[in-house]
């Protein structure tokens, strides 16, 4: 079957591979609980899955420190989950990420959990304008669309949320989805409309202020990815996410956080290394849908670095 051996494909050809070429990004998985529940979630995020529970201040203070000790050249640390907002922790860990001097991202739906947080984001904000960046979920320009995604009545609140990052200068961009089929250019100048009619100050037609996802299905028909694949698809083996970045994951049960490859396989126990970053500088085979859907024939990053090449 497809996916079934970690080094070698269906028909018996070496598996493509990436080697953690620098630690770029370093991915806090704040835990997979979640205001909302999307009909597509790419790793099933809801406000019932606790699958990945709340990481500490502390655990990640010594990912941190782990950092500074081994010299790693790590600039940016990016935060996730579920909502990162509904973390109760959130607003410490990023303000430690931030005196440290990383840059800092934060992937949010800009909905109620993150609005409790007005005043300590206003804070950081004044403090460290030029090292944070929210990126806001707006699955679509159409606002039909996003409530077809994340439900009944969370655009409007969506938006709000947006327009108040927007009105008090934080550095913002969009993650959209594909997942209509829209022509890629229409979906931009979309995009571009919405922007200018709720003020935003984005360019649609750029890819890190805007980022648009390819769909995941895991029972999708996709290709295995071999090692002579690189040279006919024209894609280098550093551009894949996984040779810059990895993930951290609080697993229900566990006693200590552990380090993941990929932010979109957090369950997949092949991609999960031993609990430090020390640990997690190993091969990666992409025995998965996902490596070949989005990120080898999709072309989808979820880092600014990254996007930035």
């Amino acid at each position: 079957m497809k996916f079934d051996n970690y080094r070698k494909t269906e028909d018996g050809q070496d598996r493509a591979y990436i080697d953690l070429k620098s630690l770029d990004t370093l991915w806090i998985n704040t835990g997979t609980l979640c205001n909302i529940q999307c009909a597509n979630c790419y790793i099933e995020s809801s406000p019932s899955n606790d699958r990945l529970v709340y990481i500490t201040a502390a655990e990640v203070r010594a990912y941190l420190d782990e950092i500074r000790d081994n010299n790693l050249q790590t600039g940016e640390i990016a935060f996730t989950g579920g909502e990162p907002f509904m973390n109760p922790e959130i607003m410490t860990m990023l303000t430690e990420c931030l005196e440290r001097g990383f840059k800092v991202m934060v992937l949010t739906n800009a909905m109620r959990p993150m609005m409790r947080f007005q005043k300590q984001l206003l804070q950081l904000q004044q403090n460290y304008h030029q090292q944070l960046t929210l990126r806001i979920s707006c699955d679509h320009y159409k606002s039909a669309m996003h409530e077809e995604e994340r439900g009944p009545g969370t655009w409007p609140i969506m938006i709000e949320g947006l327009q108040w990052l927007a009105q008090h200068n934080f550095t913002i961009d969009i993650a959209g989805r594909t997942r209509w089929g829209d022509d890629l250019d229409e979906l931009r100048a979309g995009y571009a409309a919405l922007f200018t009619e709720i003020g935003l100050q984005l360019d649609a037609f750029n890819h890190r202020e805007l980022v648009l996802f390819p769909e995941m299905d895991e029972n999708a028909p996709v290709p295995e990815i071999t090692t002579g694949c690189w040279d006919i698809l024209g894609v280098s083996p550093s551009s894949i996410m996984c040779s810059t970045s990895r993930m951290i994951v609080k697993r229900k049960g566990a006693h200590k956080p552990a380090v993941i490859a990929c932010t979109l396989i957090p369950y997949d126990e092949e991609f999960e290394f031993d609990t430090t970053l020390e640990d997690s500088a190993k091969r990666v085979y992409l025995n998965h849908q996902h490596c070949s859907k989005f990120c080898v024939l999709g072309g989808g990053s979820c880092s600014v670095a990254e996007e930035a090449t």
